[in-house]
């Protein structure tokens, strides 16, 4: 039988994580990424450059509106690239197409003691005028991999930045 409550009275205490998923946007007219400069007020890298992402919520797995029911599973397909689609409009002001690279992943754990399980996907701008969301970003940057290295960013955005303009020059 299909859940009909998401919970996590079942789940193993030790097995929980927050998944996130950032993406590094790719201007295809120029080669250049986007990076976006955190807030001062952000309690985690507070005034260095990211790039967009957010968190993967219950909301984003409507129970009633599953992509796909694969026996007594829910399937919610797609759901990061939808978030980082989400995210990169709400955060930038900025539509992304459809096709997703992947960058890497990594595990850490927050200075609240929150694990966490971070995705990282390329894709390409689409569309619309960068607009830093007001309250979580102050600034923004498009740059190459060169000019990355100028700024003040989270540790493996520049990595990650070359990376992503390797996979989608080829």
């Amino acid at each position: 039988m299909p859940a009909s409550k998401i919970s996590l009275e079942q789940a193993k205490q030790d097995k929980l994580f927050y998944v996130v998923a950032n993406v590094v946007v790719y201007r295809e007219s120029d080669g250049r990424c986007l990076i976006l400069k955190r807030d001062m007020r952000e309690r985690v890298h507070p005034g260095r450059y990211a790039v967009p992402g957010g968190k993967l919520e219950w909301k984003d797995m409507p129970l009633d509106e599953p992509t796909r029911i694969n026996g007594d599973v829910l399937d919610f397909e797609n759901a990061l690239e939808d978030l980082l689609k989400r995210e990169t409009k709400e955060e930038a002001g900025i539509e992304i197409g459809d096709e997703f690279v992947y960058i890497n992943s990594v595990a850490f754990v927050r200075p609240d003691g929150i694990p966490v399980m971070l995705i990282k996907l390329g894709a390409k701008y689409k569309n619309g005028e960068v607009k830093p969301e007001p309250g979580a970003f102050t600034d923004f940057a498009w740059v190459n991999e060169q000019e990355v290295k100028n700024y003040s960013c989270i540790d493996g955005i520049p990595e990650e930045i070359i990376l992503t303009i390797k996979k989608f020059k080829k």
